[in-house]
């Protein structure tokens, strides 16, 4: 049993969405410390290439900015992929998008939106690269990771409606999904994060402190369980991890 090799990255190719910041650069960070070529998008330029620059330091990275909301934007995404390498090894669906406004006042727009983004998206634009995927999927299993939310397991009180929505769609979703790839040599599998600091998680970010004390673990996410957990789901070490979720959020699932 070779650990090293069950772990490692090495000479694989990966793209990530939204992974300029958050929980996407996070997975980018362990990605390259685990010896992958790591491509970076997001909807913002600058900020793509401004943490693509600073992701280089730890290894080949390199932003591609596009909307993947849409799918002229997954066409362009692929076509700048496609411009720097011919095959895919790990796909990780981390693009999203929140938003909370009353019950009664919950907005058409607000919904699509979100929806849209969080699981229209991931599929669309996984059935987009399954090419490249397949191509990959030859010495080792090409891996698909969604990244839902613990917001879509169980509820919290907050008027995010479509988010949770959305973040429940994106787990059965990843279910459905990989009994098909599977077929293909490509594994689906997902991970729900918890209480990590982000964009998206402003509460963890800008009051840390009092998320870690509702949290069982006595504290919130760091950037290595993040990138522990995404690296193990794209690895050979995850290979029989198929639509599966894995959840990453220091017990606070079960203390809601």
């Amino acid at each position: 049993m070779d650990i090293n090799r069950l772990f490692s990255l090495k000479g694989r190719t990966a793209l990530i969405t939204g992974g300029s910041r958050g929980i996407g650069r996070m997975i980018a960070q362990g990605y390259l410390a685990a010896g992958a070529r790591v491509y970076i998008t997001a909807r913002k330029a600058e900020a793509c290439n401004q943490a693509a620059s600073e992701l280089s330091s730890l290894g080949h990275c390199i932003s591609l900015p596009a909307d993947v909301s849409t799918r002229e934007g997954i066409e362009k995404l692929v076509a700048a992929y496609t411009a720097h390498e011919d095959r895919l090894d790990i796909l990780v669906n981390n693009a999203g998008a929140a938003w909370g406004a009353p019950y009664a006042e919950f907005p058409e727009n607000g919904w699509d939106k979100v929806v849209d983004l969080n699981m229209k998206t991931p599929f669309f634009l996984t059935q987009a690269l399954t090419p490249l995927l397949k191509k990959s999927a030859t010495q080792h299993l090409s891996k698909v990771i969604n990244i839902a939310s613990i917001d879509g397991i169980s509820v919290n009180m907050w008027d995010t409606y479509s988010y949770a929505a959305s973040k429940a769609g994106v787990i059965h979703l990843t279910k459905r999904m990989a009994m098909h790839l599977i077929k293909e040599r490509i594994v689906m599998s997902a991970i729900a994060p918890g209480p990590f600091a982000s964009e998206m998680n402003k509460a963890a970010r800008d009051h840390a402190d009092e998320v870690a004390r509702s949290t069982p673990a006595g504290r919130i996410g760091k950037a290595e369980d993040m990138a522990a957990a995404a690296i193990y789901l794209a690895c050979d070490a995850g290979d029989f991890v198929v639509g599966s979720t894995l959840v990453v959020d220091g017990g606070a699932t079960y203390a809601r």
